[in-house]
């Protein structure tokens, strides 16, 4: 692994901003994220970002094929020169948006789930993560390095303040634990936060299980969508299409006092909620 560094200067490439370029330089934080993830010889992974190759070659060396995504096409050079200087056979590099890639199509053609890695942009980590819930049944688990902040945001509980959209849907269709810490001064540029990877170990069957995901994802998101309203002001409006008084209504059906906030809510109320407005036609 030739240093991030060193490989911008040669090929004279600069780290960009707007795509949140961080690139991993320690070799042994590298190996130690492939290692505690459990990435073995059956595994085909996607990693979403490959960058300059930091986690793409440990991962090559453990896993049995890698689709290295990268968006950014001025890093395929050295990104590909890396592989080829390291003799790695085994990686299927595509430039493309990982927003944009058929995940589901790439299972079908490997006839497996698939395992999921990388050190995910801050300003599309949300969506990246809606991403992998919503064509989970394809996928085996992940491990994702976030920015610290938003990393603590998907694994928060019930009550406390970075509960939230992230953390009801992670909580609805997985299970999280963290995998490793990453200090900022492991990056290249040096990021201001450190990094936390986390491992999501997605569902067979979410229990308890939603009539309608879309519609539970839909009820989530308006429910957060005006935190500091109760819930059933939150939840009147554009998303779901109902009044207030309607979402007292519902509230008062499923056993949920219509005054409280959308961060006191469990998963299993959410999907209780959820369930009475398909039960009642809502969609």
């Amino acid at each position: 692994m030739t240093n991030p560094s060193t490989l911008m200067k040669t090929w004279n490439l600069h780290a960009k901003k707007e795509m949140g370029q961080n690139f991993l330089t320690d070799r042994g934080t590298a190996d130690k994220i492939v290692t505690r993830s459990g990435i073995t010889t059956d595994d085909v992974v996607i990693e979403i970002g490959a960058g300059l190759g930091s986690l793409t070659l440990p991962l090559a060396r453990s896993a049995r094929k890698v689709y290295a995504i990268e968006k950014d096409h001025a890093l395929l050079p050295p990104l590909n020169q890396e592989l080829l200087t390291s003799g790695i056979e085994n990686v299927i590099v595509i430039n493309k948006n990982i927003l944009a890639l058929d995940i589901a199509a790439i299972a079908r053609k490997e006839q497996q789930p698939l395992v999921v890695m990388g050190n995910i942009p801050y300003n599309i980590s949300s969506q990246i993560l809606v991403q992998l819930m919503m064509c989970r049944h394809h996928l085996k688990k992940a491990g994702l390095m976030f920015q610290k902040e938003l990393a603590l945001r998907v694994m928060a509980v019930p009550g406390s303040k970075a509960y939230g959209r992230l953390a009801v849907m992670a909580g609805y269709c997985s299970t999280v634990e963290v995998i490793t810490e990453v200090k900022a001064a492991c990056f290249f540029p040096k990021p201001k936060v450190d990094s936390l990877v986390i491992g999501i170990f997605f569902k067979d069957h979410a229990k308890p299980c939603a009539t309608d995901e879309s519609l539970l994802f839909k009820v989530v998101k308006a429910s957060f969508s005006k935190r500091r309203k109760t819930l059933k002001n939150a939840l009147s409006g554009p998303i779901l299409q109902i009044d207030a008084a309607t979402a007292a209504r519902e509230l008062v059906a499923v056993g949920i006092d219509p005054i409280r906030r959308a961060e006191t809510l469990t998963v299993e109320e959410f999907v209780r909620l959820a369930n009475r407005f398909y039960q009642e036609g809502y969609r």
